[in-house]
């Protein structure tokens, strides 16, 4: 199909003896929940499976090819898709970017990590980043669509002719360990890799309860809705989302309104809510009192980065590979915590929301809509 569109079977499996309980128990979860699953070892991986839970007849899709089809379907008749477009801020009924403004009636804010603070979804939202190698290899690649039940968790599928493996998950802007080495030896370890011809990396809002937030940006707005927290299932909670907000924009009652609200909350909730505020206030404090890394950049080497003391701030600074050095405050644009470099990704990363920013200070994703300020280097 256009989207190389195939189906095949959805596998966690036990990478480890330890890995079984948590296989069995999702086992059971899903028979409960109704869908026809089965334990089983039979799945086209080569190395030994100690349990797995299967569910046969799941999709798997190329996403560009995808949204390119959707976007197609979308544009024209009055409707228009921008691209490069940053969205700013909203203010009323105003939604402002760098090269202009447009006048809404109801609006959408499907922004990944939702960008607007008045909702306070930073308070409830976590940012797990994880990390992807595609190889080619010397025979065919496997057909399983596979995970691992434990941590790191290794996720295993292809496209074409290469395998794929993803994992080496962390919060944005806490310490990684070289991950693409990490996943290229797996790889090597378990099939005949000829070359690593790709890598990448996403990170994934992940909702306090692990349920996608779906529904009015604050609560009984009638005008502004959001749809985030989709703990790395975007393409199906997506499809979803776009068919719950449909009818919440258009007055209509669905059944799963109240269940997917960003407003909901329980007893249950309270404590890890706690926990994840009180990890960010640490944050916040904590990177301000640490020392810095030295006082000036005269022998930071290339393709590395360091922080020195600026006055009463820090400065994050990067020399390139041709020497070049680029400094940056160090304080998120977004709401003031002081960014860590990522070496695997040559990124200022903030731990507290997961704002990413350029070696230049460039945002490269939000919540944050503000570059980091440039400094001179010392």
């Amino acid at each position: 199909m256009a989207c190389d569109l195939r189906r095949g079977t959805a596998a966690t499996y036990a990478y480890t003896e330890d890995e079984v309980p948590t296989v069995e128990a999702e086992f059971h979860a899903a028979q409960k929940a109704g869908l026809p699953v089965r334990l089983g070892t039979d799945i086209d991986l080569p190395f030994e499976v100690h349990a797995a839970v299967l569910l046969d007849d799941q999709l798997t899709l190329h996403p560009v090819k995808y949204l390119q089809g959707l976007a197609s379907a979308v544009d024209g008749d009055g409707s228009r898709i921008y691209e490069h477009s940053r969205v700013l801020d909203v203010t009323g009924r105003r939604l402002s970017t760098a090269d202009g403004e447009v006048h809404f009636d109801r609006i959408v804010l499907a922004t990944h990590y939702p960008l607007l603070d008045r909702g306070l979804f930073f308070a409830r939202l976590k940012t797990p980043r994880s990390y992807a190698v595609a190889a080619r290899l010397d025979g065919p690649p496997p057909s399983a669509l596979a995970i691992s039940a434990g941590s790191p968790s290794w996720s295993i599928s292809a496209y074409g002719d290469q395998l794929i493996v993803c994992g080496q998950s962390h919060e944005t802007g806490k310490k990684v360990v070289e991950p693409y080495r990490r996943l290229e030896e797996f790889a090597r370890r378990h099939w005949p890799v000829q070359e690593i011809t790709h890598r990448w990396s996403a990170q994934d809002p992940t909702a306090y309860d692990h349920l996608p937030m779906i529904g009015s940006y604050t609560p009984g707005s009638t005008t502004m809705f959001t749809a985030t927290g989709y703990m790395k299932w975007g393409l199906s909670s997506g499809t979803f989302a776009g068919t719950l907000l449909a009818d919440l924009v258009t007055g209509k009652p669905h059944d799963l309104a109240e269940r997917f609200s960003p407003h909901r909350l329980s007893l249950k909730s309270v404590p890890t809510l706690v926990k994840k505020n009180a990890e960010v206030a640490v944050e916040m404090i904590g990177d301000r009192i640490m020392p810095a890394d030295a006082t000036n950049s005269d022998k930071l080497p290339p393709d590395h980065a360091h922080v020195i003391r600026d006055g009463l701030g820090k400065t994050g600074v990067y020399r390139d590979p041709d020497g070049q050095l680029h400094a940056v405050s160090m304080r998120c644009t977004h709401l003031g915590c002081m960014v860590r470099f990522n070496a695997a990704e040559r990124s200022w990363d903030c731990p507290c929301h997961g704002s990413r920013f350029d070696v230049d200070g460039t945002v490269l994703e939000g919540p944050a809509t503000k570059p980091l300020p440039r400094r001179e280097p010392k």
